[in-house]
């Protein structure tokens, strides 16, 4: 790919910009040599303004959301892409949330350019468990585990089961939660089925991804170690130092 596309497709700027960017020779390689708009290098050659390039594609975030923001590219209020770099969201392809947390909810979130890997952590069928604690409003009464646990628990407005869940009482209000769906609000709605209110919810882990140190609004990139480690728990990896 030429440098101007490259550059352009990571968010430094239009066409017309980079172009720009060229003459003014703030485009270089590692040694300071002036780069052209149809030089071919690669990637970790390149410097802008001293600096190497953001990622390329096939860009893996793991982002400490906090409370308070929206999973979405055009909500009202605070957004989860705020805590990026604001070049992120003029990246092509575009990078995405790999799901979905409510507003309401905290913990892990993945985001990707890369719409083969976004697919195969959400698809059903490679059955990635996502844990979450989840703090009630009122005290747990003992019999939540064995309903999670039976593959019959629906919720209101569906017809379809639920596939069985982990559950964990953690103390008298909480719980962990381990799901392999991704169904909508589905933490808070299994608990509603068993006629409780959850007044705080956290994820916690997404495959053998533990965020524990990774603090609230913080990000990292993911290495393919860390990838990898998304669907496969025998080796948690903790994303904080």
């Amino acid at each position: 790919m030429k440098l101007l596309r490259l550059i352009a497709n990571l968010g430094y700027g239009s066409r017309k910009d980079v172009k720009a960017m060229f003459r003014e020779g703030r485009i270089t390689d590692a040694q300071g040599e002036v780069l052209y708009a149809d030089d071919a290098m690669t990637h970790a050659e390149v410097r802008i303004d001293g600096e190497p390039l953001d990622p390329p594609q096939g860009l893996v975030i793991a982002l400490h959301k906090p409370v308070g923001y929206t999973c979405s590219h055009n909500d009202a209020g605070p957004l989860v892409y705020d805590l990026l770099p604001p070049r992120f969201l003029q990246r092509r392809p575009v990078l995405s949330s790999v799901g979905r947390l409510d507003r309401e909810t905290s913990g892990l979130l993945l985001l990707t350019d890369d719409g083969a890997l976004l697919h195969r952590i959400i698809s059903p069928r490679h059955h990635v468990p996502k844990r979450y604690i989840a703090t009630l409003a009122e005290e747990l009464r003992g019999d939540e585990a064995a309903r999670f646990a039976a593959g019959d628990l629906a919720l209101k407005g569906e017809e379809q089961a639920l596939a069985p869940a982990g559950f964990d009482a953690l103390d008298a209000r909480r719980a962990r939660v381990t799901l392999t769906e991704g169904r909508y609000h589905q933490v808070r709605r299994m608990f509603a089925a068993c006629g409780h209110h959850v007044e705080a919810l956290h994820r916690e882990s997404i495959g053998g991804l533990e965020l524990d140190g990774l603090e609230a609004g913080t990000w990292t990139r993911l290495d393919a170690d860390a990838v990898d480690a998304i669907f496969d728990t025998v080796a948690p990896i903790r994303l904080g130092p």
